[in-house]
């Protein structure tokens, strides 16, 4: 059979066409990257985007990971890195520092990445130093911590001695639920005797609120910044047959936790829907790229729920 050279220029415009569809159709390639995994809450955000991408496997391609504890800052740094060197289209990211990772990040956008903060938000005046735009979607972390500072002040009375258990200080999350509970102090004139870092983790915690109950003997409560300092700070209290007599909150409703809600070692904690956080930033990503939105044209603030949880 003999093809004319029309034949032949449509049969090449069809191949063309064809694959120019391919590369329309081509998944987005989503990268997230988040904190420690041996944090209950950041293994939840990772599974529950996991989750998502296999429901949704026709929209996006996922690569998910996290470091392997919260201070591991170059670790956190080196994930980043890899994601640029694999060319993903976008990345969420739940940064262990506010201030260390934003050079990377800044890196990343260099190289064509959408970057999307979610979860802690990177420090403000140093992205604006370095004319970076960055959309952060998370909750709004002091809001939840007043509200379960709120809650536990109505327990208390006027002058009782409260003290706070707060993350990593260098973290922008940690520094607003240590706000919040402290907006929480005021108003109802609390007495906070300590402020100290568990660093998020529960032997950390539980070694500092031991301590506090010896040199505060008549303490009331407990506030800390995380799930797991509360966890540790409940064996505390147990363990100095104080359960009942200072009280303890903590701030992620974790699963690990309920339990201790239902028996009233926690009084309270915050809901924050860490198993929807890592999708609602996927979202945002996808969106971007879907609309082609660049990066500095992204919203800035998304803000996510956050709700008290207590004894059912």
């Amino acid at each position: 059979m003999k093809f004319t050279k029309t034949v032949l220029a449509v049969a090449a415009l069809s191949l063309l066409a064809v694959g120019a569809t391919q590369a329309q159709e081509k998944k987005p390639l989503i990268a997230l990257v988040t904190k420690s995994l041996a944090n209950e809450f950041h293994q939840t955000l990772l599974n529950g985007a996991i989750a998502d991408q296999k429901a949704r496997a026709a929209e996006y391609d996922l690569i998910a990971n996290g470091i392997k504890n919260e201070g591991d800052v170059s670790g956190q740094i080196q994930l980043v890195e890899q994601m640029i060197v694999n060319k993903v289209d976008a990345l969420v990211l739940a940064p262990a520092d506010s201030k260390a990772l934003i050079p990377v990040v800044g890196k990343a956008i260099d190289a064509g990445i959408l970057v999307i903060n979610i979860d802690n938000e990177l420090d403000a005046d140093v992205l604006k130093s370095k004319n970076i735009h960055l959309p952060f979607v998370g909750p709004n972390n002091r809001k939840g911590a007043e509200i379960a500072g709120d809650y536990l002040a109505s327990k208390l009375q006027k002058g009782d001695k409260v003290a706070i258990i707060e993350g990593i200080p260098t973290a922008f999350n940690a520094q607003q639920r240590t706000l919040g509970f402290q907006d929480s102090i005021k108003k109802a004139g609390l007495d906070l005797v300590s402020l100290q870092s568990g660093q998020w983790e529960i032997d950390k915690a539980n070694t500092i609120a031991s301590a506090l109950m010896i040199e505060h003997q008549d303490l009331k409560a407990i506030m800390c910044g995380n799930d797991s300092m509360a966890i540790g700070t409940v064996a505390a209290v147990k363990s100095a047959g104080k359960t009942g007599q200072v009280l303890v909150i903590g701030f992620d409703n974790l699963e690990a936790v309920q339990p201790m809600l239902q028996d009233d070692r926690l009084l309270a904690t915050v809901e924050q829907y860490g198993a929807k956080l890592g999708v609602f930033g996927i979202d945002v990503a996808l969106k971007a790229i879907k609309d082609k939105t660049p990066q500095d044209k992204i919203e800035a603030q998304i803000e996510t729920p956050v709700d008290l949880a207590i004894k059912k």
